[in-house]
């Protein structure tokens, strides 16, 4: 690919495909178009403005707020005039926010409207490095050093345009380009320090590995740009290979924007699949009669016809005709009504996914395919590829990288999207980065067609008091494959047996309690519901080990959440947060 640098790729695709659109975000009830020129001379002027604003090569921003035009433009013009932007994600109370800035010495923070903008004023006593805070289009403030969004690019008029093109010329593939901040699921996130040749590397292979064309896709933004994979869908990718990115109004209106623009590629982590799952459930059990015997015998067609192509080879004639039946009867009306009838690509990544949603989706002509990595490896280390999936793994490797297990069965890669390590955390890098090898923390093994299987973290093997090792996500996993859960927690860490936290999936128990005619108070108490998941939980059981057995379960009056600390902004659980606030109920368990 052209150019050394995400900056430069920018400029050049402005300069060879000026009129073609890049970017789509709504205004009003309008979808705006943002071409590639527009795109670029919006980003050289923000970068002008940083450079009014005293940021310097070196010099950290951050980015707080929900996935928009003006979070890209200002994040690659910190990366074109040599700064290092870091993004907080939206969710991030004003002690956080405040640990961000502080942390990583910003002196200027994008935000993108007041609600944002208190989180920081509330904490800017503690922030002595932050000198300017810029708004998003259509925010306003009265504060001191606080800028529109227009005004902050009228302060880059005074700064002739050579001077942003002297940056770019001064930056390396080896500098740190950009900084993610750890979800910190198991203490205060680190800063992920990613260089250039990170960056551009990873994009290159992703589009290489999926071939995709140049011009010819288009995403939908909505999961946190403050987490590289989104970043690499968004940001990386789409401008390296020219794709266009449609930004979500909203998370709450995601589905209706996916209707509008029908993208060709969707990324999505577990929990929105799961999401689209238990809804997609619901309609697919009100077909009756001949129906819903069409639906059964398309989708047992699907799955004939997906699980040919994932090893690799050719459908014959007679099931290519009985899939094209069906995709004609039941699949395009049903991903036109979920704005999939155009995906080539469905990708989940960010945590484990089970394998019986991933089947699920194929049985309706929606393969998806599951990434495992992390921050500090661009996000890719190993991928399922068209051709090449088998569910339940996370892929053969990442075309390029070297990936090996250790003697106690820990995955470590190497790469050349391999970071450069933690920003002020020398013994935390020591730790992770050994020798140029990634130690990814995850327990796993190839099997015998090289395929990679993530049994568990290693931080979080249960070891019970009889001394036996238990890895909890695959038992929750499972768990969560019961209808009626969302969020399922295993407990068992220097126990005699195993227990879980188990959370209801709102709309699913609401539409069970109606069928049964059960009162919608108290559903985690109605006796009916605990014989359902008792019932999910026993056929969990019987497919492990007796000692991987759920004895116990509790049913919580709420789902696990972000705001009480129980979830990442990527939906990942926050066990000693979980712990710590349901440590009464699993006492009880234990105790009775």
């Amino acid at each position: 690919m052209a150019g050394h640098t995400i900056p430069h790729r920018l400029l050049d695709r402005a300069k060879n495909q000026p009129e073609v659109v890049a970017i789509r975000y709504k205004e009003g009830n309008v979808w705006v178009d943002v071409t590639w020129k527009e795109y670029a001379e919006a980003t050289q002027r923000a970068a002008r403005a940083l450079i009014s604003l005293g940021v310097e090569k070196g010099s950290k921003t951050c980015i707080l707020g929900f996935n928009r035009f003006e979070w890209v433009v200002f994040d690659v013009a910190a990366i074109m005039v040599g700064g290092i932007p870091a993004g907080i994600y939206e969710t991030c109370s004003s002690e956080e926010v405040a640990y961000i800035i502080a942390h990583s010495e910003a002196a200027v923070v994008l935000v993108e409207n007041e609600r944002q903008l208190a989180k920081i004023m509330k904490e800017k006593e503690k922030l002595p490095h932050l000198k300017h805070i810029v708004l998003m289009r259509g925010a306003k403030s009265n504060q001191d050093a606080v800028y529109t969004w227009e005004n902050f690019l009228l302060e880059g008029e005074s700064i002739p345009e050579e001077e942003v093109q002297n940056r770019m010329k001064s930056l390396k593939e080896s500098d740190a380009a950009t900084f993610i901040y750890t979800s910190g699921t198991t203490g205060p996130p680190k800063a992920v320090m990613l260089s250039h040749r990170n960056l551009t590397w990873t994009a290159d292979v992703s589009i290489d590995m999926l071939s995709i064309t140049e011009n010819k896709e288009s995403s939908v933004s909505y999961l946190p740009l403050s987490h590289i994979a989104e970043q690499m869908f968004t940001i990386h990718t789409p401008i390296s290979v020219g794709w266009s990115v449609a930004f979500a109004e909203s998370k709450e209106k995601l589905l209706d924007n996916l209707k509008e623009i029908q993208p060709t590629i969707l990324f999505g982590v577990p929990r929105v699949w799961e999401k689209f799952q238990a809804g997609v459930s619901m309609k697919l059990k009100q077909a009756t009669g001949i129906k819903k015997l069409i639906l059964n015998w398309a989708r047992k067609t699907a799955t004939q016809y997906h699980a040919v192509l994932n090893a690799g080879k050719e459908p014959d004639k007679k099931l290519k005709k009985r899939y094209n039946r069906a995709k004609k009867l039941v699949f395009t009306k049903l991903k036109t009504a979920l704005g999939l009838v155009n995906a080539r690509y469905c990708i989940s990544g960010a945590a484990p996914i089970s394998a019986e949603i991933l089947e699920f989706f194929a049985s309706l002509d929606i393969p998806i395919l599951e990434v495992y990595g992390q921050s500090e490896d661009c996000g890719p280390t190993s991928f399922n590829q068209p051709g090449k999936t088998r569910y339940g793994s996370v892929g053969p490797p990442l075309p390029g990288m070297e990936i090996k297990i250790a003697e106690d069965g820990e995955v470590l890669a190497k790469g050349p999207n391999v970071f450069l390590g933690y920003y002020k955390e020398k013994a935390a890098t020591a730790e992770t980065l050994v020798d140029g090898w990634l130690l990814s923390g995850d327990i796993g093994y190839f099997d015998d067609d090289g395929f990679l299987w993530i049994t568990g973290r290693k931080k979080e093997i249960i070891v019970t008091s009889g001394g036996k090792n238990i890895s909890p996500s695959n038992i929750e996993n499972a768990l969560k494959n019961i209808e009626l859960i969302s969020q399922a927690v295993v407990i068992g860490d220097q126990r005699n047996f195993l227990t879980a936290l188990l959370t209801l999936d709102k709309e699913t128990a609401r539409a069970f309690a109606e069928k049964n005619s059960i009162s919608e108070n108290d559903l985690h108490k109605n006796a009916t519901i605990w014989s359902e998941i008792q019932a999910g939980v026993d056929e969990v059981n019987s497919h492990i080990s007796r000692v991987e057995n759920v004895r116990k379960f509790q049913i919580l009056p709420r789902d696990l959440t972000i705001s009480d600390g129980e979830l990442t902004p990527t939906l990942k659980v926050k066990r000693r947060i979980v712990y710590k606030n349901w440590a009464d109920v699993i006492e009880e368990m234990y105790a009775s």
